[in-house]
């Protein structure tokens, strides 16, 4: 339910809601973030899958919350998926800046 909180959140409102001061330590690195995000997805993919097995086997008759749980396993691994381009992207631009 947790995963399905998280894609009901508005991520942009979330940020801003988080301040930081200076001098003040982040409480999560940055690959514990992407680790957690990278598990929520997978959390995702899991429940499709397992929502299809039960749907196929007759132990659910519910097709559309088969559906739902796809759709949204399918919106976060595309997301996933344009973050990390924007990070292969950014550590280019870096590489590539003159020292």
């Amino acid at each position: 339910m947790k995963a399905i909180e998280l894609l009901n959140q508005n991520p942009v409102q979330g940020l801003a809601n988080q301040t930081i001061k200076p001098g003040d330590q982040a409480s999560e690195s940055f690959e514990q973030v992407l680790f957690k995000s990278i598990n929520k997805v997978n959390g995702l993919q899991v429940e499709a899958d397992q929502q299809i097995e039960a749907l196929s086997r007759g132990e659910q008759k519910d097709i559309h919350r088969t559906m739902i749980s796809m759709e949204k396993a399918a919106i976060s691994f595309e997301l996933m998926m344009q973050v990390r381009n924007k990070i292969i992207e950014a550590y280019d631009e870096i590489r590539r800046m003159p020292i």
